[in-house]
């Protein structure tokens, strides 16, 4: 059925776009860094501002009485440390890991020579008692308030929000307030565990790109120097990952979607601490000093980057650009594409069914399309009780009883639908039974024609993701190859390695979270009750997931048999097209005359 030369021929263009990719490596750009010792930061009074902050405000859900009064606190401090500070509560209503609450974020601004100005966020919030770690960050932001005031070049602003333990609505509802262009955004979160959970320092974000890389290597190299531990890079694999599939959980999240230039600094990674964390008072003043040199470093710099950073560094430090991956990943899809529409007019050609078998992709994919609207109905009517815009750390939401009975409810709404609809649509409209093979080159050539539609799709918007699909491009043109018999094993094991780019991204997410299986699934659940999954990807992986069930029948049923190709009419030809024997002489009775 597929044309083995055509695929040859196609795969020329991937050597060249290898070697172009080769060259477009660049060098990662340089720290901003800075001679001034931040010796200003006292890590006792910072410990002393967090104990009495602590103990005098020990439940601070968002939104509620304690959270309010620390707001208060805080703008009175920001006030008393200068007349210089424009202070202002600023009202919002967000969503959060406790539901939709009315939110209170205190902005403290002090003015500095035109041009981009810094910005200290920190979330005061939490779902545990007491929460001593969570709460360091703001301990540390006010310290920085009475060290910095007056003796910085730029303009600063300090962002005390409420919402980070879950949702980030603070933050969110903080990208649009932030008055004047943006330099650089330090988000503060747990500056004071003795654990390390690397990286030390995130930029990920929800949409395309991360935080500027020369922002993220400044404050790492702060890190290096006053922590004296290594901050953690992740590995391109992981960087990979989330490009394919954007997300975090960290305050960062929402300014970067945003094309602000923000970083996460914490001790616990994005993740953020348990309640019962412990804080050394010496990890808080170390933290508190590196953040100190990352802001003299910036505010010395005489320009920032601030466009998001949609390049991977690569295992040798390299900086890989997002237009040479899209160019990659582009040339490995044109092999199979070009192979699947010339297998697909092969197959029309015979007289073969496509249309029922498309059709059949269509109906496999409809109840798992019904069931992530069915998710996003009860968190859009409050069925599921939290369910944030933006992913919440799973400690924010656990996977407890009310969340295992929306779960369930999920997939017995899969299971409905499967049987209600799937069935009834196939019977009427899908491929008629069949004895194996006898018309799966019709199926062979729908799956290869849906597979590389969404791979192509897929491509405009993300190359990242569109580079999962490339594998099971591939492998698949295996079940319509003419001079291959696959075993069933073989195809079997053709439909298992083409799972694996998929598998570890999810893997991938897990690890870096903390999560087992059942915790994923409900994290995924709530990406879809959010909304942060949208219909799109709705659409895009339901049918991903028909593709790899018919794949699955096509590897479990064997190698399609070669059909013989249907005459198109009778074989009877007219004078002007005729070409056989004596149409030009040749036969014993022309040679007689």
């Amino acid at each position: 059925m597929l044309d083995p030369r055509l695929y040859r021929a196609a795969l020329a263009g991937v050597v060249l776009a290898v070697i172009v990719c080769a060259f477009s490596l660049s060098a990662q750009p340089a720290p901003v860094r800075t001679t001034l010792a931040p010796d200003a930061f006292t890590g006792t009074r910072a410990a002393q501002e967090l104990d009495e902050l602590a103990a005098r405000f020990p439940r601070r859900r968002p939104g509620d009485a304690q959270d309010e009064l620390l707001a208060r606190r805080i703008a009175d401090t920001f006030r008393s440390i200068s007349d210089g500070f424009d202070v202002r509560i600023a009202r919002l209503r967000g969503e959060t890991a406790d539901g939709e609450r009315h939110l209170a974020t205190v902005i403290a601004r002090l003015a500095g020579a035109p041009g981009g100005q810094l910005v200290v966020v920190a979330h005061r919030d939490a779902l545990g008692d007491g929460a001593r770690a969570e709460l360091s960050g703001t301990a540390v932001m006010l310290e920085l308030a009475r060290v910095v005031s007056g003796q910085l070049r730029r303009g600063i602003t300090f962002a005390s929000t409420s919402g980070g333990s879950g949702g980030a609505a603070g933050a969110r509802d903080l990208a649009g307030r932030l008055a004047g262009p943006t330099g650089a955004i330090l988000v503060l979160g747990d500056l004071g565990s003795a654990r390390h959970d690397r990286p030390l320092v995130t930029g990920w974000s929800n949409g395309a790109g991360f935080a500027p890389l020369r922002l993220r290597r400044t404050v790492e190299q702060a890190v290096r120097t006053e922590v004296g531990a290594s901050p953690g890079e992740p590995a391109a694999t992981t960087q990979w990952a989330r490009l394919a599939f954007p997300f975090t959980v960290g305050e960062q999240g929402p300014l970067v979607d945003s094309g602000l230039p923000a970083v996460l600094l914490s001790a616990s990674g994005e993740r953020g601490p348990p309640a019962g964390a412990e804080v050394v008072p010496g990890k808080l003043r170390a933290y508190g000093r590196a953040t100190l040199r990352s802001i003299l470093a910036l505010d010395a710099a005489p320009s920032l980057p601030t466009e998001p950073e949609r390049g991977i560094v690569t295992l040798r430090g390299k900086v890989l650009p997002a237009w040479a991956v899209r160019l990659l990943v582009g040339v490995l899809l044109v092999p199979p594409t070009l192979v699947a529409v010339d297998g697909f007019a092969r197959v029309r050609r015979r007289r073969l069914p496509v249309l029922p078998w498309l059709w059949w992709i269509a109906a496999t994919a409809l109840p798992f399309g019904v069931a992530a609207a069915f998710a996003w109905l009860l968190g859009l009517t409050g069925l599921i009780d939290a369910s944030p815009p933006q992913p919440a750390p799973p400690a924010a939401l656990p996977f407890d009883g009310p969340a295992r009975i929306a779960a369930v409810t999920v997939v017995l709404m899969l299971v409905l639908a499967w049987i209600a609809l799937r069935g009834p649509l196939l019977r009427r409209v899908g491929p008629r039974p069949t004895p194996p093979g006898e018309d799966e080159q019709g199926a062979v050539a729908a799956l290869l024609l849906v597979l590389v539609a969404l791979a192509i799709v897929t491509w405009v918007v993300n190359p990242w993701a569109a580079a999962l699909f490339v594998a099971a491009a591939h492998l698949w043109l295996l079940f319509g190859a003419p001079e291959l018999r696959l075993s069933r094993g073989a195809g079997l094991a053709a439909v298992a390695v083409a799972a694996v780019p998929f598998v570890f991204v999810v893997a991938s997410d897990m690890t870096q979270l903390g999560m087992d299986p059942a915790e994923a699934l409900w994290f995924c659940l709530l990406l879809l009750a959010g909304g942060h999954a949208g219909p799109v990807l709705w659409v895009l992986w339901s049918l991903l997931t028909a593709c790899f069930v018919l794949a699955a029948r096509l590897a479990w049923r064997g190698r399609p048999a070669v059909v013989p190709a249907r005459p198109a009419g009778p074989p009877v030809r007219g004078p002007l097209t005729y070409a056989g024997p004596g149409s030009l002489g040749g036969t014993e009775s022309a040679l007689r005359r």
